[in-house]
């Protein structure tokens, strides 16, 4: 009795209906979460003829943003839309898996595929992207192989050969599917998408009843019956994963910058990184990881040199990243400005007696000054942790 009812109303990550009135004459409408959203499922509403969009939120554009910015305060004239994307020094970062904190590059698997497939152009990192993807992984060992040697590339049928957009003779894009269907059956190039949609959107029952149409056309070619059974199956085993290329591409495009900046720009990358996943310790951890395999030090939060966020920290004879003073705990984003602003006003704290005194004001609490102590906070100022503790309650009373 209950198999197939629904069971829970779900929100779309990214989806977002228009309609030329408001939505409510045309569909019932809800919450989920505070979030107004359609009764009816995005079939449906696309059925009833509403134009749904998804618009993709990435954090990385934010990260490349706040690098660029970085960058651009010692290099004024910097922009990433202007990077050569056949910068070889990036690519032989890429080759050698250092792309932890890249991305859509930075998973174990992917970091070994990079190693192994040796990118040397932006064609091979949409490759990469599109290939790490469940129905498509599967064919990564005989594109590599065939990328390497390029005579052992086979075709199922002799048409599939002059077909544009080549890929190591590996199905990689959707684009590649609607080019078979056209070449075998002879689809039209409308007719071609839609079958990529049922793909994509795995509907089985449909694809079955399609299944028919193609084995028929691709007979009427000259395709052999169990050519076309091959190859219908491998597509849609393929095709139920695929990306379509234009957004391989696109992805690529954002990996590469992240790449570009992270091989030129290690410190600016990697502070906004961290600071994009700022609460998140495992994320932490792994990159403050990664920077130290490659030699550059995390500091600890310093009063008299943190900012708010992570920063590059040009003080010492080293470039190092210094933790901003958000990270400590207890320690809210108010308290942090007004000790930020009465440092940079009237200069430097000498001894932790004097921080209180000029923090007064600040309503910067016991709590907050005993968090700010364990986190080392105050070890540039003179006395040691155990003697901060004891006396800063006496000091904040007075």
């Amino acid at each position: 009795t209950l198999e197939g009812m629904p069971r829970h109303a779900s929100t779309h990550a990214a989806g977002v209906v228009i309609g030329a009135k408001p939505l409510d004459e045309f569909v019932p409408l809800q919450t989920n979460d505070d979030v107004i959203t359609t009764q009816f499922p995005m079939t449906t509403v696309e059925h009833l003829g509403l134009l749904k969009m998804d618009f993709l939120g990435l954090r990385f554009l934010s990260v490349l943003d706040d690098a660029e910015k970085a960058v651009r305060q010692k290099d004024p004239d910097f922009s990433l839309s202007a990077v050569d994307t056949g910068d070889g020094a990036t690519y032989a970062m890429l080759s050698a898996g250092d792309s932890v904190g890249l991305f859509q590059l930075e998973s174990e698997g992917m970091r070994v595929l990079l190693t192994k497939l040796r990118p040397y152009c932006l064609e091979d990192i949409i490759s990469a992207i599109s290939l790490y993807r469940p129905g498509p992984m599967q064919s990564i060992s005989r594109f590599l192989q065939n990328r390497a040697d390029p005579g052992s590339i086979r075709y199922a049928d002799g048409r599939l050969e002059s077909l544009p957009g080549s890929t190591s003779g590996c199905i990689i894009y959707q684009e590649q599917v609607m080019m078979i269907f056209r070449a075998l059956a002879g689809y039209s190039y409308g007719r071609a998408d839609v079958v990529r949609r049922m793909m994509s959107k795995k509907k089985v029952a449909e694809m079955e009843r399609e299944k028919a149409f193609f084995l028929k056309g691709a007979a009427e070619n000259g395709t052999a019956p169990e050519t076309a059974e091959a190859i219908f199956a491998e597509m849609s085993d393929f095709a139920k994963y695929a990306f379509n290329k234009s957004h391989a591409a696109a992805y690529a495009v954002v990996a590469f910058r992240t790449a570009y900046l992270k091989c030129h720009y290690r410190r600016e990358y990697m502070c906004a990184l961290l600071n994009s996943v700022a609460g998140d310790n495992r994320k932490v951890n792994l990159y403050i990881e990664d920077l130290a395999r490659a030699g550059i030090r995390v500091l600890p939060p310093d009063v008299n040199r943190s900012e708010e966020k992570f920063s590059v920290d040009f003080s010492g004879a080293e470039k190092a990243i210094r933790f901003g003073l958000n990270a400590v705990k207890n320690v809210g984003h108010n308290a942090v400005a007004a000790l930020i602003a009465e440092r940079e006003k009237n200069g430097p704290y000498r001894e932790l007696s004097g921080f209180i005194t000029r923090s007064a004001s600040a309503q910067i609490n016991k709590k907050a000054v005993e968090s700010l102590i364990k986190a080392g906070a105050f070890d540039s100022l003179s006395g040691n942790r155990a003697q901060k503790l004891c006396v800063y309650e006496k000091l904040m009373d007075g």
